[in-house]
């Protein structure tokens, strides 16, 4: 019954793919809600999920982790793995949106 709960995780990459094309979706991490814990570190088939700088922060001790928003591939990996092993501190957001929320543009 207890396995049941982690049926949404997939199995570990066993290399780092490269972006093919521009991805519908693109994953946010909340800094706020976000433990620093890199669960979903391993998950990340493209490799693209960074601890953030030790200089962005004086507090805490454990960065939280950041998106390398160009190389996501909006697979929504870490999302699932967020969701069910830690605090769901990651959310996808379509392409158009995080572009006109953060002013980038994604390739």
């Amino acid at each position: 019954m207890a396995y049941n709960y982690f049926k949404g995780i997939p199995e570990l990459p066993e290399y780092a793919r490269e972006k093919q094309k521009r991805p519908k979706l693109i994953a946010v991490v909340d800094e706020d809600n976000c433990t620093g814990c890199q669960a979903c570190v391993p998950f990340c088939p493209v490799d693209c999920i960074e601890p953030v700088s030790n200089e962005k922060y004086e507090f805490p001790i454990i960065p939280p982790v950041q998106v390398r928003h160009n190389e996501c591939t909006g697979c929504q990996v870490c999302a699932r793995v967020c969701t069910k092993m830690t605090w769901d501190a990651i959310r996808m957001l379509g392409t158009e949106t995080f572009e006109d929320n953060y002013t980038m543009k994604i390739d």
